[in-house]
């Protein structure tokens, strides 16, 4: 499986998380990548990376987040998607070492493709731009 994958799996991990902190991650895993065939695999260790850390960080990668955002905005006005994918994207660049910041963004627009629109494309191009160039 891919990182691309991995980073998928985590974000769809992680969104259903949000309504239900209480999901055994485990559980949560088989469910997302929904293939009976491999109940038995064993979670990808970057999958748990992601979102564990992300978990475990969120307060302050929320405050990046804030830190980031244009004047006017707050975490609140944003779709949980984007905040989502900008977690994982500032934990990979703040917390992963072998992740380069530009490779996270990359995979952060690919999210934004995959599970928002252009509007919220250009929006976490423009946050995570800006952290990266600090």
């Amino acid at each position: 499986m891919s990182r691309h994958d991995m980073r998928k799996i985590a974000f769809q991990m992680l969104f259903a998380m949000e309504s239900n902190q209480d999901i055994v991650v485990d559980e949560l895993y088989y469910q997302v990548k929904d293939d009976d065939e491999n109940e038995t695999e064993e979670i990808p260790s970057y999958v748990r990376i992601l979102v564990t850390g992300v978990n475990e960080k969120k307060a302050e990668l929320d405050a990046t987040i804030q830190k980031y955002l244009g004047q006017g905005w707050t975490l609140i006005r944003l779709n949980k998607t984007d905040v989502i994918i900008l977690r994982i994207a500032i934990f990979e660049i703040q917390d992963v070492d072998d992740i380069p910041g530009k490779v996270a963004l990359n995979e952060a627009l690919e999210l934004t493709r995959e599970f928002s629109d252009e509007k919220s494309r250009r929006f976490v191009n423009g946050v995570l731009s800006n952290l990266i160039s600090k």
